[in-house]
């Protein structure tokens, strides 16, 4: 599966850059023709189930994903996410850490995104497109 890794730095406290990047619903936001359905109550936590929808009408696929590691600051703060779709498999983890230097924080984005009817050959373009895509999206969550 192709792997790939965004890290960006950001003035934001580690509470407040969690806060922003486990917001499912503005990622959604963010992803052009996506929008998100949380099928759990919350709060987050492990457990926690929701839908990317990507598409325009009819046409387009589900990415359901579970939360299977859920911890909040302590002083830092990791999730994982595994997709347990059909069109989309694989995992996503994010990362927040307080800076080693001076104030904010440090957010770190790995995704081992797979796309189920793609050749394995695709792998690179796979992994390029999801870090544009993903690194935009981190970008503006974080401003």
């Amino acid at each position: 599966m192709p792997e790939f890794r965004i890290a960006h730095r950001t003035p934001l406290t580690v509470s407040e850059a969690w806060r922003r990047v486990t917001d499912w619903e503005a990622h959604a936001a963010l992803i052009p023709f996506t929008r998100t359905t949380i099928l759990t109550d919350g709060p987050n936590r492990a457990g926690t189930r929701f839908v990317a929808r990507t598409g325009l009408g009819r046409l387009g696929f589900d990415d359901p994903m579970e939360i299977s590691v859920w911890q909040p600051p302590s002083p830092a703060a990791r999730c994982r996410l595994t997709k347990t779709g059909t069109a989309l498999t694989g995992w996503a983890e994010i990362e927040v850490r307080p800076a080693v230097r001076g104030t904010g924080s440090y957010v770190i984005w790995r995704e081992d995104l797979r796309v189920t009817r793609l050749p394995r050959f695709l792998d690179g373009a796979t992994a390029r497109a999801g870090h544009v895509v993903f690194g935009y999206a981190l970008r503006r969550m974080l401003r």
